[in-house]
């Protein structure tokens, strides 16, 4: 947000410099990020004079070069060297003296230096208007009225104003200064409680404004209050259209606005002292004589002020005539019904649209114009008279306008501001240091919230354009951010009970495992919380989505209850960009609403697409499959000391088949094969799998996890394989179980190496060849030792499963 310091000081009688000022407005929390010198003319033409030129005669080496004497006041004519064709002597010009530098319309800034043209030095440049940023005139140098005096600085000949602009970063929550009048509130503030001053808000006298007792020949119908609950209008007539006088364009030059004629130049000065939008339609372009306020068939084609067609949506709020569209509520006027040379009476409006209505609508649209970022962030539904009223005063000083109607106000439902009641004592304790009682009541009387005592209790009305005020708690913001973080001193002691508590530290450990999974060739990515609620196809959890109730745009409207989408959006992102080869993983939460209650959960999830590694001339690189996320899970698993973990098979959306890891009985974590019709949702062309671990539970447990030492075995390890023919849905897992259930002081491990199914063996059979790994810490085992325990595995898979041991 930009905000001039002269224009400040219209509302605020303060003498503070601008870098102070910026000091005060970042201690009430409007961050001043820069202060920006600011000159109606860029360079605040310093160094350039007025000068009469004495002699004119043409260069000895060049036809369109001419060589002049000019008197600039110094008692010494400069010579300077011309190239303007209608430059003469006698004429008073614009001249840049020999160190200034002027800054052209368009081009480079040009350093004026002494100089050597074809033979012939020049001391200075006699200047036209675009070389002085006045306009795109080039047709020849400026010659000025006769009478200018010469030797006056070009600076107050052409009245340059010197302003500094204020850059302020703000935060979605303070929608009430973001205005010149908003921003004076605070500085008001600040200036009588922090800096003991004594400065009040003077805002724009409204007296002048000279009301009509006419009905207005426009009426105006509102069909949806909720998306428009104020509307107000009013008449003014008698205006001749043209260009608005410096002070107005030198005041919106100063905030980066362009001027465009004196009544939209109005409508804009209006916007950037009040904070409330308004917009004026040519009174004789709204076809029978009515305004409506209301929404358009889905996919209504509608031609902007620009000139460019879009097609509206059935949400679309709509200010319309009789016959159609001629502006979108809030966001952008049409090209129809704007304000021309021609026009002589507007109807100008001044409401209150659903912040929620045009956030989406100028999202969705691509228009982010002043007006919809204002209405987006919440404006004062009670300040439509005043700024209607305001911009009237205006246009009868900068364009003859005469107020012809009564105003139109349709306010079926006032808005009132929020009530709320607070002790003082509980300030106290909110706040952590004592703030006096009359010091709370004086900072919130300067912020315009109205105070009534009740012994200890506070009863307060919050303004309207106070939009974010809602609880104790934000009472207390206000106070402490005027009353200055700085203003209270810290304890010189500090009192605490020390006690132990085994808390995990959830920043270490997640950077532990962060360090495994990125030195394993994984990436780390962030994504954003919120998400579309399209995405979850779950029932189960499209019960617990957590809508927002003012999305920044249409689709992103609520928060994610799984990681899995922003994953594949990553991944679709990514693919288009021909990087189709991916693991990486990411540290989120979910968002869930159940019975009422809102949920935080802590998850930790990884995806992989694609091949391991890119192809080289070493060979090509494998294709990712199921075993090498499970791996990745495992090796989580096993850093935060988990064993002993349930392992099982399941198929449930958006898996396509899937492992599901419990301890306990509790879910530690599922794995999978994405289904591919999630997939093609999301244009993904590649199997992606992945993994969604309870990271809340694992951080809880594994407080308990211990670390233990094994010394390395001094005796080798004696592997045995067995093959074996199984029921063909018999899982490896039956196989694994029995085996350490039978050998586990013995038995190290266990893998599957090859699977065989076909017409070798019997149909609805398969044959499995497993691997044993056997290991004696205290002494090396005998082939006696090793064949018992076979044997005991052989005939508990025979009789337990049904196997048929094949012997060599």
């Amino acid at each position: 947000m930009k905000i001039s310091y002269n224009w400040l000081k219209q509302y605020v009688d303060f003498n503070l410099t601008p870098t102070d000022l910026g000091e005060v407005l970042t201690g009430v929390g409007l961050e001043v990020e820069d202060v920006i010198p600011f000159e109606t003319i860029q360079g605040g033409l310093e160094g350039v004079v007025i000068g009469e030129v004495m002699e004119c005669g043409k260069h000895p080496d060049a036809d369109k070069l001419s060589v002049t004497k000019v008197d600039v006041g110094t008692g010494e004519l400069l010579q300077i060297v011309c190239g303007a064709p209608n430059v003469a002597a006698g004429q008073k010009v614009v001249v840049a003296t020999v160190g200034s530098t002027v800054y052209p319309t368009s081009g480079d800034k040009l350093a004026i230096k002494k100089a050597k043209i074809r033979g012939v030095e020049s001391f200075g440049m006699i200047c036209a208007e675009d070389e002085l940023g006045l306009n795109d005139n080039h047709a020849g140098i400026m010659v000025l009225p006769a009478d200018t005096v010469v030797g006056t600085k070009a600076a107050d000949y052409f009245k340059v104003e010197k302003d500094y602009i204020l850059e302020i970063g703000l935060t979605p929550n303070r929608s009430d200064a973001n205005s010149h009048i908003g921003t004076a509130r605070d500085i008001v503030a600040a200036l009588n409680i922090a800096y003991k001053s004594k400065v009040s808000l003077t805002k724009p006298d409204l007296s002048k404004y000279q009301a009509s007792s006419s009905q207005s020949n426009i009426s105006v119908e509102v069909a949806d209050a909720a998306a428009c609950p104020r509307y107000s209008g009013v008449v003014i007539g008698n205006l001749t259209v043209g260009e608005s006088p410096d002070w107005l364009k030198n005041k919106l030059k100063t905030i980066g606005a362009r001027s465009v004629n004196n009544v939209v130049d109005v409508t804009n000065y209006v916007l950037h002292t009040y904070g409330q939008p308004l917009h004026a339609f040519d009174a004789a372009k709204i076809r029978g004589g009515k305004v409506l306020v209301k929404q358009l068939a889905e996919g209504t084609v509608f031609k902007t002020l620009d000139d460019k067609e879009v097609k509206l949506s059935a949400s679309d709020l709509m200010i319309c005539d009789t016959e159609g569209g001629m502006c979108i509520a809030g966001v952008f006027g049409g090209a129809d019904s704007g304000v021309s040379d021609s026009t002589t009476t507007v109807f100008l409006e001044s409401a209150y649209f659903a912040p929620s209505g045009i956030r989406k609508t100028s999202t969705r649209l691509g228009f982010r114009t002043d007006a919809a970022t204002h209405f987006e962030k919440g404006c004062d539904p009670n300040i439509t008279i005043d700024a209607l009223k305001y911009a009237a005063i205006l246009l009868q000083e900068v364009a003859g306008g005469q107020v012809q109607s009564e105003i139109i106000d349709i306010y079926p439902t006032p808005i009132k501001g929020t009530e709320l009641s607070v002790s003082y004592d509980r300030i106290l304790k909110l706040a952590g240091f004592v703030i006096e009682k009359p010091t709370v009541i004086a900072i919130l009387n300067h912020l315009e919230i109205e105070v009534k005592e009740d012994g200890d209790a506070l009863h307060l009305t919050i303004p309207t354009f106070k939009t974010e005020v809602k609880r104790e708690a934000d009472i207390v913001e206000e106070l402490l951010r005027i009353y200055g973080y700085n203003s209270f001193t810290l304890p010189t002691a500090v009192k605490s009970s020390l006690q132990f508590s085994p808390a995990v530290n959830v920043q270490k450990l997640e950077n532990t495992i962060a360090d495994m999974l990125s030195g394993a060739g994984l990436n780390e990515v962030w994504t954003n919380s919120v998400t579309q609620s399209k995405f979850e196809q779950s029932e189960a959890l499209k019960t617990q989505q957590v809508k927002l109730l003012n999305s920044q745009t249409a689709e992103l409207d609520s928060l994610r209850t799984s990681l899995l989408y922003s994953g594949l959006e990553v991944i679709t992102h990514n693919q288009n960009r021909k990087s189709a080869d991916l693991r990486f993983y990411e540290f989120g939460k979910t968002y869930h609403l159940v019975d009422g209650k809102y949920s935080e959960q802590r998850h930790l999830g990884i995806w992989m697409t694609g091949k391991t590694m890119e192809d080289n001339w070493l060979g090509k690189g494998d294709k990712v499959n199921f075993y090498h996320l499970k791996a990745a899970v495992q090796s989580v698993l096993r850093r935060l000391g988990y064993t002993g973990l349930q392992l099982s098979n399941f198929e449930e959306h958006p898996y396509a088949y899937g492992l599901e890891i419990k301890n306990e009985d509790v879910l530690v974590a599922r794995l999978g094969s994405i289904d591919k019709k999630v997939l093609k949702a999301f244009d993904v062309k590649n199997e992606v799998y992945y993994a969604d671990l309870n990271w809340d539970y694992l951080l809880e447990r594994s407080q308990f996890a211990k670390t233990s030492f094994t010394e390395l075995p001094k005796f080798p390890a004696v592997r045995r394989d067995l093959a074996m023919v199984v029921s063909e849905d018999l899982k490896f897992e039956s196989i694994e179980k029995i085996a350490f259930a039978e050998s586990k002081k013995l038995l190290q491990e266990i893998s599957l190496f090859d699977v065989y199914k076909g017409d070798k063996i019997e149909k609805g059979k398969k044959s499995y060849a497993v691997s044993f790994v056997f290991q004696n810490a205290e002494k090396t085992l005998t082939d006696q030792e090793i064949e018992k325990v076979m044997n005991r595995l052989m005939g508990k898979y025979e009789n337990e499963l049904g196997a048929v041991i094949r012997k060599n």
